[in-house]
Formats: structure tokens, C-alpha cells, sequence
């Protein structure tokens, strides 16, 4: 049995994890497709009521039904051929596909697919070859799938190459645009702190009173994923960061994040500030919070007052939320904390609350200025302001997985 009926428009997702469960879940909401095929490349449990399970309950969300129609919702998960793996979720046509971990070797083309989420992070550099290794990106597309989409950012192991040209990585709202469906036939959403710091630094860059940043550096105080041990355990071999295999649920981790190379690839302007980036991981389930230091030569107003200001920055914020970046960045003058934001549906949460800066002169001495060919009998003062800028983010479902979902829907209706 296939659901690849004639005139409709099912989404591949390869891997049941936390972000492919949730972009299931995602469009089970929007209803953008008719369907979804899910391979898994395994059994899972005892049997499909197992897999139906998974798809139906979350730790951190609740079950299926309260997040898709509140309390009042009702549980609809039905299995309608074991054999083949076929289920009805919510109305929903969803086939499990349980035989193939290679993305080549999955059945895309038999049931119909053109576009594949791939959210297994096992696949991640896009030069592989479609028959390269244990897989590649380029495997769903051999399999038939037009175009995929990866919920990580591209990770080239070959230093010597460079994104190829049928490649793309794009966040939605900072420059999902980009998107040639001539051209791009595999693209990378980058990562949940890359999307959520993008928006947040976007409206900076584009406003004229911060667009002069001197340096740049961000801490992720970061949730804890799947990729850390619940309890310790032994590294593999050539491992390199050994706290990554320390208890995650009684530990604060520190950590790298890959977002600041990310960042430069879907913010090119940034390139010319030296940006750095760190994760600390903390034990917690979902939510994280961005913590952006950003320094500014600073434009001073005609009495001698730093224009760039708290009110300033929030100023810019408050029009990003209600004009370019609505929808995706929100500006709150509340007192949050991490709960507050579970689920919260959109890329970052501006804490307006607790956004500040500080303004303070560097002296140049003349004999500096004269080293410059500018002649001066006395210092100078540079006026340079400091801002520390925080972000809440749902890392898994609200700000990345709802702005992968309309990446991959603005995807989908480009190819017509």
C-alpha cells in the first residue's frame, strides 16, 4: 500500500528524533501537506503501537493532542496496516518506513516524495557524494527526492572545499529569499542558536545609529539535547571535548557552539566583525537564552550624549517585532523566565527588561594620531558603548522547528 495518491503533496521526514517528531507535528498543525512519509531506517518497540506512541507523546510538550487543539483536545492516532506501516494521525495519511538508513537506499521516488527533511544530524556535509561513506545529503536525491532540506548547519570535513553551489544555508526571515529552486537542491537551516542569534543581530546591522560594530561575542546558556550523556560514561575513541560525556542532568557543561560560522554565512556583513561564540549547557529540557556583547563606535548627539542607548536598543526592537521581523522576533518588557517560553513560536524573545549599555572614551594620544597622518596638540576621545543584549529561544520546537517549517513550506511552494 502507497499513499502517493495522484494530485497530492506529501513531506519525506528521515528520523523520528526530537526535531523530526516536532516538524511532524509542526505540519500536522499548518495542514501545508496533504501527508508525510517518516523513515526511520529500523523497528522501533514491538511494533508500530510503539511508534504511534512516540509520534503521540512528548516530555517537554505534552501529548499530540493538547498541542494541536488545547485541553479539549482528543487522541486520533490510528493504525490502519501494520505490515506496511501505515497510520492515520489526526486525519493525517503518515507512512513508516522501517527497512533503510542510508538515504539512498530509501523508497522517496515509490512513495512520491520531492522534498525530504533530513533531521537525523548524521549527514551533515554536503560534498559527500550521494554513494560516499555510510550516506549523504545527496543520497535522498538519488532516491528521488528533488530537494532536501537538513536541520543542521553544513559541516565540510574537507577544509579544503567550500559549500557547493547547489547548496544553501537559510534561515527563514534573514535570507530564506535566497532560495533558487533552479539551483539549490540541498539546503541547511543552519542550527536553533544560529536562527535565533540571526534575528537578533539583523536589526542592529540594519539600523544606522548600531551599524558600526567594533566586536561581537555571544554565550548560549543552553538546554540540555541528545547529544550529551544522561549519566557519565566513556568518550569514544579520538573524542576531544570529554565533558560531553558527563551527566547532563546534574551538571553545568561548558560547551562550543559552531553559530558564529553559521552566522556568517547567512549574515555576510558580520564577516568584518570579529564574532565569537560559546554554549554553556545546563539541565534543562527545552529554552535557551542568548547573551549578545556587542561594542559600537558610538555617535554622540549635539550636547555630548551617547545616542546608542537601553531605549535606543529597544527602540530598534520594538520595530523589528512590529514591522520586518514580524512573527519571527517578539521584543517583552515582561519578567521571564525559561518555562515562560516553551512553545512560544518564534525565532527569539528580545528581554527588554534587562537590555543595557555603557558608554566610556578611548583616549588616542597624539603621537598615535600622528602615526595615522593626522596631525592633533591633543588627545582624542572615541566615544565606544558597550550593550549586553539578551534573547530567549525555544530550541527545539518554537523557534527552530516552527522557522525550519516555513523555510521548507516557502520551499515547497516555490516548486509549484
Amino acid at each position: 500500500m502507497s499513499i502517493a495518491f495522484n494530485n497530492e503533496n506529501h513531506l519525506g521526514i528521515n528520523g523520528l528524533g526530537r526535531i523530526g517528531k516536532l516538524t511532524l507535528w509542526h505540519f500536522l498543525q499548518t495542514k501545508h501537506f496533504d501527508g508525510f512519509v517518516i523513515n526511520t531506517g529500523r523497528e522501533v518497540g514491538t511494533g508500530l503501537e510503539d511508534i504511534a506512541n512516540v509520534i503521540g507523546t512528548d516530555s517537554t510538550y505534552g501529548t499530540l493532542e493538547k498541542f494541536l487543539y488545547g485541553v479539549s483536545g482528543t487522541r486520533d492516532i490510528r493504525i490502519l496496516d501494520s505490515d506496511q506501516g501505515m497510520l492515520e494521525v489526526h486525519g493525517m495519511p503518515v507512512k513508516i518506513l522501517r527497512n533503510a538508513r542510508n538515504p539512498r537506499e530509501i523508497s522517496w521516488r515509490e512513495e512520491g516524495i520531492r522534498l525530504v527533511v533530513d533531521s537525523t544530524g548524521a549527514f551533515n556535509d554536503p560534498t559527500v557524494p550521494a554513494d560516499g561513506g555510510k550516506g549523504s545529503l545527496r543520497g535522498h536525491l538519488e532516491a528521488g527526492a528533488q530537494k532536501v532540506v537538513n536541520s543542521a548547519p553544513f559541516k565540510i570535513k574537507d577544509k579544503t572545499k567550500k559549500i557547493p553551489d547547489d547548496c544553501a544555508m537559510l534561515i527563514y526571515g534573514i535570507n530564506h529569499t535566497q532560495f533558487d529552486p533552479h539551483r539549490h537542491h540541498v539546503v541547511s537551516a543552519a542550527s536553533c542558536t544560529t536562527t535565533g542569534l540571526a534575528h537578533m543581530i539583523k536589526p542592529i546591522l540594519e539600523t544606522r545609529e548600531t551599524s558600526c560594530i567594533l566586536t561581537a561575542s555571544m554565550s548560549t546558556i543552553h538546554a540540555a539535547t541528545n547529544s550529551q550523556s544522561v549519566l557519565d560514561s566513556m568518550p569514544k575513541a579520538a573524542a576531544k571535548d570529554l565533558r560531553k560525556n558527563r551527566a547532563s542532568f546534574n551538571n553545568i557543561i561548558l560547551s562550543t557552539t559552531g553559530a558564529a560560522k553559521a552566522l556568517e554565512v547567512v549574515l555576510p556583513e558580520i564577516q568584518r566583525v570579529g564574532f565569537m561564540a560559546d554554549s554553556v549547557r545546563i539541565p534543562t529540557s527545552t529554552v535557551s537564552l542568548i547573551i549578545l556583547n556587542m561594542t559600537f563606535h558610538s555617535p554622540l548627539s549635539s550636547i555630548g550624549e551617547p545616542l546608542i542607548t537601553q531605549d535606543l536598543i529597544n527602540s530598534i526592537y520594538r520595530k523589528a517585532a512590529e514591522g520586518a521581523q514580524k512573527g519571527l522576533l517578539v521584543f517583552s518588557e515582561r519578567q521571564n523566565i525559561s518555562s515562560d517560553l516553551i512553545g512560544v513560536r518564534a525565532a527569539v524573545v528580545i528581554e527588554g527588561v534587562e537590555n543595557h549599555t555603557r558608554t566610556g572614551f578611548v583616549e588616542l594620544p597624539p603621537s598615535v594620531l600622528e602615526d595615522c597622518g593626522v596631525m592633533a596638540s591633543v588627545p582624542v576621545q572615541i566615544p565606544v558603548t558597550h550593550a549586553k543584549l539578551f534573547g530567549w529561544y525555544d530550541n527545539e520546537y518554537g523557534s527552530f522547528t516552527y522557522c525550519m517549517g516555513e523555510l521548507i513550506t516557502y520551499i515547497d511552494k516555490l516548486l509549484g
